[in-house]
């Protein structure tokens, strides 16, 4: 009996704990990452973004509200959301309560998907199948059917009521000590919701610098933002594959971005020109697989300084 058991039992007891662990601990180990990115003209004092994404607030994630709301004690010189701020319908004045205090600071955000529309059960293995078959989100899937609308707009509302400026396939300024600073942003490409043709053109002149601003880092977006000379993209998303194999890495981005790129700080190409490309990991999941393995949750601070 134990010579036929014993194997699958002890596998049973691993896939357990570490599930216990993915879902009871890492998920919950909130943390900042430390970035710097040499983009800013010569001459110009280094800035510190503070970029938040893919929070996911589901109701009663108290931890999680307690560390978003410490981030403030960083004193970035502005804020950066890059959208998914919800995962529950009912979750955007716990949203509002924890970005609260980052709210008295400059800022400016995008939407991704999960603001719109409610989160699906789905069988994780889909995204392996998906990824596969070149297919994510809307690009290359049939629309959406019987999907749960999200008050995005009480988001939208509240965030604009900060002061944070809406970047929904648009450009926005930012005023920093006398400094101009433009964001180029898109709404969400998972969701085909992208107008790159609205803010077409690259940075203007009158800025002291820019960059752009998407949810998800689809290639075409990137390319985009690359080849009008944006010297820096940020974006979110992936959850940095949010169950990762260690010492090897994500399986999946959910978008079609390599998965070396999943997180962090990368270069991105196109017609000749370069430009830095970050993406945050975020700090949530999704409501139905509230689960991270060897990809902790996270928030990043950038500190922007002069080009080498």
């Amino acid at each position: 009996m134990r010579a036929r058991y014993g194997v699958p039992l002890g596998i049973a007891a691993a896939g357990a704990a570490g599930l216990l662990y993915a879902a009871g601990f890492e998920a919950r180990s909130f943390r900042l990452r430390r970035v710097t990115v040499p983009v800013l003209p010569s001459g110009m004092r280094p800035l510190r973004v503070l970029q938040v994404s893919d929070i996911h607030m589901v109701g009663g994630q108290r931890k999680k509200q307690r560390w978003l709301r410490s981030l403030a004690g960083l004193r970035p010189d502005f804020v950066i959301n890059t959208g998914d701020n919800l995962s529950d319908p009912e979750g955007v004045p716990e949203v509002l309560d924890a970005l609260g205090p980052l709210m008295e600071f400059p800022g400016a955000y995008v939407f991704g998907s999960n603001d719109y529309y409610g989160p699906k059960l789905r069988n994780p293995a889909r995204y392996l199948l998906e990824k596969a078959q070149g297919r994510h989100g809307l690009n290359g899937n049939p629309p959406a059917v019987g999907a749960v609308h999200n008050p995005w707009e009480d988001l939208r509302d509240g965030f604009d009521a900060a002061g944070w400026l809406n970047l929904t396939n648009t450009r926005g300024t930012l005023k920093i000590d006398g400094l101009s600073l433009e964001l180029t942003g898109l709404d969400d490409p998972h969701i085909k919701r992208d107008r790159y043709e609205q803010v077409a053109g690259g940075p203007s002149d009158t800025a002291d610098f820019s960059m752009g601003v998407v949810h998800a880092p689809y290639l075409r977006t990137l390319d985009a933002f690359t080849a009008d000379d944006y010297p820096l993209i940020l974006a979110g998303h992936t959850h940095g594959g949010q169950l990762c194999i260690p010492f090897y890495g994500a399986l999946v981005t959910n978008c079609d971005l390599d998965t070396d790129r999943v997180k962090g700080l990368s270069t991105h190409t196109a017609e000749g020109r370069t430009a830095y490309l970050h993406v945050s990991a975020g700090c949530g999941t999704n409501r139905y697989t509230p689960v991270r393995f060897a990809c902790p949750p996270e928030a990043t601070l950038l500190t922007l300084v002069g080009r080498e």
